[in-house]
C-alpha cells in the first residue's frame, strides 16, 4: 500500500507548504500585479500595490522605479514559479514522487531568480538602507527553494515517510 505520512508528521514538508502557499498569494497580488505594470504607488489602483508602498519607500526603492531587471524577476515570478508552486504544494502534502524533478527544476530556477533579483537590489541605483532589516524579509524566498531542492536530491524523497508509516 502506497499511503503517505500525514503532512502534519513531516515538520520540513509543512513547513515548506506553509511558506510556499504564501508565495502563491504573494506571487498573484504583488509580484504579478506589478510585473504587468501595476505601480508600486500610495495612489496604486490595486490595493496590495498601494500597502507595499510604505516597505518599498523604507526599504526596496527600486519597487518605486523599478528596472528592467526587476520587472523581469517579477514576470518570472508571477507567471512561472507561483503557477508552479501549486503543484509542488499538492505534491508536498499528498507525498507524490512525481514532484521531485519539477521541484528541483523549481529550486534551481528560484533560487537563480533571487540571485537576480539581489543583484537587482544592491547593486542598482537604489539599494537597501536598512539590509538588516531588508534581508530577513527577503532571505526565505532563497532558503526555502534551496531547502526544498536539498530534500528531493535523494531518488525517493518520500520513501522514509512510507517507510516509517509501514512500521505502524
Amino acid at each position: 500500500m502506497n499511503r503517505s505520512l500525514n503532512i502534519f508528521r513531516r515538520p520540513v514538508d509543512l513547513g515548506l507548504v506553509i511558506f510556499f502557499i504564501l508565495s502563491i498569494l504573494y506571487g498573484f497580488l504583488d509580484s504579478l500585479p506589478e510585473a504587468i505594470g501595476y505601480k508600486v504607488a500610495p495612489d496604486s489602483p490595486w490595493p496590495p500595490l498601494r500597502s507595499l508602498y510604505d516597505w518599498a519607500v523604507a526599504q526596496e526603492p527600486q519597487h518605486l522605479d523599478p528596472p528592467s531587471s526587476l520587472i523581469a524577476t517579477t514576470l518570472f515570478d508571477g507567471f512561472i514559479q507561483t503557477p508552479i508552486l501549486f503543484f509542488i504544494v499538492y505534491g508536498l502534502i499528498r507525498c507524490r514522487p512525481w514532484i521531485r524533478t519539477l521541484s528541483l527544476i523549481y529550486a534551481g530556477a528560484a533560487v537563480t531568480n533571487m540571485f537576480m533579483y539581489f543583484v537587482t537590489t544592491f547593486i542598482g541605483p537604489n539599494p537597501p538602507p536598512h539590509p538588516a532589516i531588508y534581508l530577513p524579509f527577503n532571505l526565505p524566498w532563497l532558503i526555502a527553494p534551496a531547502i526544498l531542492g536539498l530534500r528531493m536530491l535523494g531518488p525517493d524523497p518520500f520513501k522514509r515517510q512510507r517507510t516509517k508509516l509501514a512500521l505502524v
